[in-house]
């Protein structure tokens, strides 16, 4: 560790003085830690937070919100996934997460202590993810890490075909889901009757350093290309937990109805819900009216189910939802944070019946600003349980018998308070992106009965807008009382996207400025000069990947793609556990009875704050695997159909095409676009011919034909029927990669997943 300078007023340390410090520092290293070490105090505290920023913009140090390491190096404590054994029968780990910007991930050695010391302990394996504490010989040496906790074993139960062997009587092999799981060999005594082609679950017999490892089958499910089938596969190879234990049922099942100790009687307040037509649970609910004391101002009112009275922490219902993090949403099913008795029963705002709720009370002027917020313990009751459509077809001029009678005293004030916000809205500037999110229609089989866009109506921009703000109020009632709290935080986008885009929009004559801190609205001007145009969807779509993914943090950054300050979770706590710690740092906080934080400091929430990142990346992948697995067995029987689409994604592989018609993903490889060679413009998101200039580039509308289509999987190949665009043979654009590809007939390369796609939804923010 870097000794203190000796001058009475210390000198701001170089980049090479903070590069050496954080390499040999043993802890963790954070803005503190430089600070103290160096002995910076007061103001010069200012010019070492710009200096760290500066080498984080270009790339020598990484700096998450609370530690920085070396660019491309590890932290000494991190959390690995076991990938291999090497020769020597020591385990071998990368980091879990890593920016693919820092460049091909390390490998970390992780030998296995003497028998004596693991006896009674569970051995990692591969697949595992192990919290580590990592060594390293030098700067340049190979890393070796120590392990420190089993964090996750690999699932016992592996979802996969059963692939009948025709040599032996009712033996065969496992085909898992999930393409980066292993095969096993199934024995005639284990089959337990499976047919070729069945979906089924295995349970491992045994561990072969050679040769397949072997399996039983523990359960037959049947067709693979069932919704149940499907979701299915998305959940046992995400490991998200789908059965509720018996004891968190019977916890549930006890739940008595909350009483009116702690609360106020807000029952003859006329909240309505306003939800999706097929909704089963509704948990927010809202009312406005005109503020007489602010001319031109308005008073809405968000209520939120009352979750937190009925799972308390620690309980079996707590520690379950936990676990599982938020709900999981699939075409056909939902698996839910919470049982039925919680989320549909006790929780759920039905109309006329009493219902516990948090409730905030906010108070705008007539430019949409709010300017005061009151949070209340309530109990009440629904006025109405309206769908989007039905409360927009009344204030269009279409009301129903339902909706007639709260036209003028609810849903009219309910628009005209949407208005006042629409306004502080435009005026905040959030980021403004136009991705359409596509949604799947099943039949009463389960089966895809049609794939659409859902129009974006008023209705559904209203309650996100008062949802926002009721966030925003539960994120300044915590800080206002130093009460721990989880944020929903969006980090602005990083050095090297911001790079990327900037030579991307190059090459259509647009800029971006080059200041150091960007905001929405910058990237809003850029999205408004390409609307109605034929780069529009291009350019959505590569400012949407140049921005980073929102997680949950005990340490606030705001939220870039909100322009938000300070934001938090709160209107959503039956599916999401974030919401649910807010739910009870309020009632701590506001001295509202049971149902409070109890003994949670922030350290514990900030370990909890990561789970749920976690969780909620693995749901949003299941989510998005199963609906990829629907539409592809939907399109098998169309093998051999033409289609029209467009380029979503550019990779050395190929191209990924979005089909007009369903909005499926499917993949062209690069070895089917022509017999001559093809190079990968990574800056510039296209293929081209190094002959002929020929090009495919990102946005591009193009013709395929169905090649092939892999249910299980959820892959479908095209083939190119376009021609590109002609360019100018033998270019090479800079920043190019090359990609070499096979004349047609030989193998053919297996492209990626399709990258990630849609808006942000309501759940999502």
């Amino acid at each position: 560790m870097p000794k203190k300078p000796k001058s009475t007023r210390p000198r701001l340390p170089s980049e090479q003085d903070i590069l050496n410090f954080v390499q040999d520092a043993e802890g963790k290293v954070g803005k503190r830690e430089i600070a103290r070490a160096f002995g910076i105090t007061g103001p010069d505290r200012v010019a070492l937070k710009r200096t760290l920023k500066e080498m984080a913009d270009v790339g020598l140090i990484a700096s998450p919100r609370k530690a920085i390491r070396a660019s491309g190096t590890l932290p000494s404590v991190t959390v690995l996934r076991v990938i291999d054994v090497d020769d020597d029968g020591d385990l071998v780990g990368t980091p879990e997460q890593w920016d693919e910007a820092e460049g091909k991930p390390p490998r970390v050695r992780l030998p296995l202590p003497p028998a004596g010391k693991r006896r009674g302990k569970p051995a990692a394996g591969v697949g595992d993810r192990v919290l580590t504490r990592i060594e390293r010989s030098g700067n340049d040496g190979p890393y070796r890490g120590r392990i420190m906790k089993l964090l996750e074993r690999v699932p016992d139960r592996i979802v996969g075909i059963f692939k009948a062997d025709a040599g032996e009587q009712g033996g065969g092999r496992i085909v898992p889901t999930n393409r980066r799981a292993k095969e096993y060999i199934v024995p005639p005594s284990e089959a337990a009757g499976a047919v070729d082609g069945e979906l089924v679950a295995v349970e491992p017999l045994s561990k072969k350093r050679l040769g397949l490892p072997s399996a039983r089958v523990s359960e037959r499910i049947g067709d693979v290309s069932s919704e149940k089938a499907i979701s299915l596969i998305a959940l046992e190879e995400n490991n998200i937990p789908y059965v509720f234990p018996q004891r968190v049922i019977d916890e549930a099942e006890a739940a008595k109805a909350a009483g009116m100790a702690h609360r106020d009687d807000w029952r003859d307040l006329p909240l309505i819900t306003i939800d999706p037509a097929d909704a089963r649970d509704h948990d927010d609910a809202v009312y406005a009216k005109p503020d007489p004391d602010n001319a031109g101002g308005h008073i809405v009112t968000v209520a939120i189910a009352d979750v937190a009275y009925y799972v308390r922490p620690g309980s079996a219902m707590d520690k379950e939802a936990v676990k599982r993090g938020n709900s999981v949403y699939f075409p056909g099913r939902v698996v839910p944070m919470l049982p039925e008795r919680i989320s549909n029963d006790l929780c759920s705002l039905r109309e006329g019946e009493d219902r516990p709720a948090l409730a905030v009370r906010m108070v705008f002027d007539k430019h949409g600003r709010k300017t005061s917020h009151r949070f209340s313990r309530i109990m009440m009751r629904s006025a109405a349980a309206l769908s989007y459509e039905e409360s927009q077809a009344a204030i269009d001029g279409r009301p129903n018998e339902r909706t007639q009678p709260l036209l003028d005293t609810v849903l009219k004030p309910l628009w005209d308070a949407y208005e006042a916000l629409k306004a502080g809205r435009d005026s905040r500037e959030p980021l403004e992106l136009d991705v359409p999110e596509r949604k799947v229609q099943l039949d009463e089989s389960g089966a895809i009965q049609r794939v659409y866009v859902p129009p974006r109506l008023d209705a559904h921009k209203l309650i996100e807008e008062f949802m926002i703000q009721a966030n925003v109020a539960a994120a300044e009632e915590l800080e206002g009382r130093n009460s721990p709290l989880v944020y929903r935080i969006h980090d602005e986008p990083s050095f090297d996207k911001l790079e990327g885009l900037r030579d991307f929009l190059g090459s259509l004559d647009m800029s971006l400025p080059k200041k150091g801190n960007l905001r929405p609205s910058e990237f809003n001007t850029i999205l408004k000069s390409v609307a109605d145009t034929a780069h529009s969807i291009l350019v959505n779509e590569v400012v949407l990947r140049s921005q980073s993914q929102a997680q949950y943090s005990t340490q606030n950054i705001g939220h870039f793609g909100l322009n938000l300050r300070r934001y938090a979770h709160f209107t959503s706590p039956i599916r999401r556990y974030a919401d649910l710690l807010v739910h009870r740092a309020l009632i701590s906080a506001l001295g509202a009875g049971e149902g409070g934080l109890g003994n949670m400091d922030e350290a514990a929430m900030e370990k909890v704050a990561a789970e749920i990142s976690l969780a909620e990346r693995r749901a949003m992948t299941a989510e998005r695997d199963t609906l990829d697995r629907l539409v592809a067995s939907w399109l098998s029987e169309r093998v051999g159909a033409r289609f029209f689409g467009r380029i979503r994604g550019v990779t050395r592989a190929g191209l990924f095409v979005e089909l007009e018609e369903s909005g499926a993903d499917g993949f062209v490889p690069i070895s089917t676009l022509g017999s001559e060679f093809f190079i990968y413009d990574e800056a510039l998101h296209r293929l081209y011919g190094a002959d002929s200039g020929t090009t495919y580039q990102l946005g591009d509308r193009v013709e395929v034909r169905l090649a092939e289509a892999t249910p299980y999987a959820g892959d479908l190949r095209l083939e190119m029927l376009s021609e590109g665009t002609r360019g100018k043979p033998g270019g090479r654009p800079s920043g190019h990669n090359n990609a070499g590809r096979k004349r047609p007939g030989t193998t053919r390369p297996r492209g990626p997943r399709s990258p990630k796609r849609g808006a942000p939804s309501r759940k999502r923010k």
